[in-house]
């Protein structure tokens, strides 16, 4: 059975990010090319760089990212080279351009997922997020992945600016063909930190009264949906998964962190340097995992804490959950 990414406790997952350049300008982008570097990575690179992290333990799961990964040129190539070091699962994250004819240079059988960036029900919504055109763009590449035999998975990133259409979503997924539905919650790095930008994330009240009912629904589509809690209550404990997963997010310029919401900062708990992976001294991401806070997620207060809410006590009303640990809802029928 095909797997991917695997956002739970003790699972070993490998974000590898071998280029940052991108053909789109969507307006949400964590890439931060001052501190993840501007440089695309050489096919022996890549390689050497897969060998350091394959051996952590036999089911690591890898993606592919960028920028946009099918604009390298040798993709094809790092996707067979993975595959033979015995990674658990490959995934290529995608905007859908598939350039370099990237569908007929693989196999279906080389990869577990092609897993699609899509912000929108409509190419009103989606375009006006990500890039004029790219709605049916993406669409008509999912459309030849699935033909083609491939198993799709589909990420929809929630913000102010897309929220009225998700509760459209599931039937769009399943219309498709597609296996799979992540629900990402936006983060406040690399553009949608940038001074000027409004509130992108949606509040408390918006994220649990539609998120989880969507799931729900995409489920009875016969599609499996992961998304994040993001929302603890006080009864509900909180849990890192700097501290109980394996998570690594590879950067050109040789960085590697322990935790998404670091990437703007060079906190990073290791650096590849010629080839070794070494760590770094403190301090840095790990140390702060084991801080023990009211809020819950320590990374979410120091970089963005506008998703927090206090009592007149001064005590949080709520916790935040750790981004890299979700719910996972299995597909309850067969897809049409």
């Amino acid at each position: 059975m095909s797997e991917t990414v695997a956002f739970s406790k003790h699972s070993v997952n490998v974000f590898f990010h071998i280029l940052t350049q991108c053909n789109l300008t969507c307006c949400h982008c964590y890439i931060n090319p001052d501190q993840h570097g501007k440089n695309t990575l050489s096919i022996e690179t890549i390689t050497e760089w897969l060998n350091l992290f394959v051996n952590k333990t036999q089911n690591a799961n890898l993606i592919f990212l960028g920028g946009e990964p099918t604009l390298h040129p040798d993709l094809a190539d790092c996707v067979k080279a993975a595959r033979k070091m015995g990674y658990a699962s490959i995934t290529i994250d995608t905007n859908g351009y598939l350039f370099y004819d990237i569908l007929n240079k693989i196999e279906p059988d080389d990869v577990d997922f092609l897993s699609f960036s899509l912000d929108g029900a409509t190419p009103e919504t989606n375009d006006r997020i990500r890039g004029k055109g790219c709605y049916n763009q993406c669409v008509s590449g999912i459309q030849k992945a699935v033909k083609r035999g491939f198993k799709t998975s589909l990420i929809f990133t929630v913000s102010n600016e897309n929220i009225h259409e998700l509760h459209m979503m599931p039937d769009l997924v399943s219309r498709l063909g597609m296996d799979r539905f992540f629900i990402q919650v936006i983060g406040i790095r690399g553009k949608s930190a940038a001074p000027g930008k409004d509130q992108l994330q949606v509040d408390r009240k918006t994220w649990t009264s539609l998120i989880p009912s969507v799931a729900v629904q995409a489920a009875d589509l016969g599609i499996t949906v992961t998304y994040p809690k993001v929302f603890l209550n006080d009864a509900e404990a909180f849990e890192c998964a700097g501290q109980v997963a394996d998570n690594y997010f590879i950067f050109p310029n040789g960085r590697v962190y322990r935790c998404p919401l670091c990437e703007d900062y060079p906190l990073h708990s290791f650096e590849i340097k010629d080839n070794k992976l070494i760590p770094k001294e403190k301090i840095n991401e790990q140390d702060l995992f084991a801080l023990n806070i009211a809020e819950g997620c320590v990374m979410n207060k120091l970089v963005q804490s506008g998703n927090l809410s206090y009592r007149d006590d001064g005590t949080p009303e709520y916790k935040i959950a750790c981004c890299l640990l979700k719910e996972e809802v299995a597909a309850r029928k067969t897809a049409k």
